[in-house]
């Protein structure tokens, strides 16, 4: 289990299909981890930050590449 993540200087991206919206996903790849986070909290020390292996990442971001619907909210 990773306890701390340094982020400092992540490098986050967000997709291409966002149109520079502020209500999207960024993700940065870090020390062989995925960070996550919401765009609005850009700035928000209070704001949190879900990290997955990539591991998970792949699978997650491979089901919906693959058609599972059931991993979208309705």
């Amino acid at each position: 289990m990773i306890r701390e993540l340094d982020l400092t200087n992540a490098a986050w991206v967000k997709s291409d299909l966002s149109n520079g919206s502020q209500n999207c996903l960024e993700v940065a790849f870090v020390d062989g981890v995925v960070a996550l986070r919401d765009s609005k909290d850009v700035g928000d020390p209070a704001a949190q930050t879900l990290i997955l292996s990539e591991d998970d990442y792949r699978a997650f971001t491979s089901g919906i590449h693959d058609g599972q619907r059931n991993l979208l909210l309705p």
